[in-house]
Formats: structure tokens, C-alpha cells, sequence
């Protein structure tokens, strides 16, 4: 496993839309073996494969069921769950939508308000080249939508009605 570099804006690699993985090879599950450790070392909780540079459809997410809660001292860290997809899509969104505040390893030092789909079900296929379907709720759901707008070349600064440098008083319209 090894680092990758990530990409920031103005890198035009961001802005393309991935092509298809067709079929899970030994440089594919490399890749996610090396997305998995640059998301953990950034640290973030998804990272897309677009962002380390390769235009192939693969996210990496990484999601505790309590983010907002930091553990007692001493204690483990909470449980996460590992997501590797291959090709993902989203397959229903729920009508319902919610704001929340999003940043990206790809936009440094900038956050934004997005509006997202409350639910969304994922499909796509696991390292193992195993199909695989993901019901997802809440923070989980924005982390898949916000990594497979990568993929698709769209950035959060697209779909923000407010962006803002993180520690300024002042939000600024879609920066």
C-alpha cells in the first residue's frame, strides 16, 4: 500500500467523469488498498478515485455510526465500517432532502452548505468484484452522494448555496 497525492482544484482531473471499471483486477484492488490508506492519513471519511488522480469509477468510504461523538479517554476508538464500491450508482434517493455542511480534501480550507437526498440506495461491486447494494441514511448518504459526484466530475462547491473559508466569519455565494 502506498499514499497517493490528492488533487485539488484547479487539478482538471476533478472535473472529469470516470469511466467504468471493466472488470476488478490486481491494479484495482491496489488502488483501493492505497485510497483506503491516503483517506485514512488525510484524514477524511471518502475519497474517490478521481481525486488521487485515475479516472476510474471507485469510492472508498469509511463511516462510524456516531461521528459527532468522540470516545472517553482511554477507550477505543468507535467502530467504522469500510466501504469499497466499484462502479457505484445510486439506484433511489428519497424525495426528502437536508442542508448540511460538507468540506472536501479536494477543495482545502473551504466549507459549504448542500443540500442532499435524506436516503439513498448504492449498488455497485466490492473489491472481491461482489455485487453489492447499500441502503443509506443520514451522514452515510451524503458521504456516497458527495463521493460518487466526484466520480461524475461535480464538485460540492457546485451543488453548495453557500461556500465559505473555514474560520472565517464571512460565507460567500457558490465560491
Amino acid at each position: 500500500m502506498a499514499l497517493r497525492e490528492i488533487r485539488t482544484l484547479p487539478d482538471p482531473v476533478l472535473r472529469k467523469k470516470a469511466k467504468k471499471v471493466a472488470m476488478v483486477s490486481p491494479e484495482t484492488r491496489r488502488l483501493i488498498d492505497d485510497m483506503v490508506e491516503t483517506m485514512r492519513a488525510a484524514p477524511g471519511v471518502g475519497l474517490a478515485a478521481t481525486q488521487v488522480g485515475i479516472g476510474h469509477r471507485v469510492i472508498v468510504v469509511e463511516y462510524s455510526d456516531e461521528p459527532d461523538q468522540d470516545p472517553p479517554e482511554g477507550s477505543p476508538p468507535l467502530p467504522t465500517v469500510l466501504y469499497t464500491l466499484i462502479n457505484p450508482e445510486i439506484t433511489r434517493a428519497s424525495r426528502e432532502k437536508v442542508t448540511g455542511i460538507e468540506a472536501c480534501l479536494s477543495v482545502p480550507g473551504f466549507a459549504g452548505e448542500v443540500e442532499r437526498n435524506r436516503e439513498v440506495v448504492v449498488k455497485g461491486f466490492n473489491a472481491k468484484g461482489s455485487p453489492v447494494r447499500i441502503h443509506a441514511k443520514g451522514w452515510l448518504a451524503r458521504i456516497f452522494q458527495h463521493e460518487i459526484d466526484h466520480i461524475n466530475g461535480v464538485l460540492f462547491v457546485d451543488r453548495a448555496a453557500k461556500v465559505w473559508e473555514v474560520g472565517s466569519e464571512e460565507a460567500k455565494d457558490n465560491v
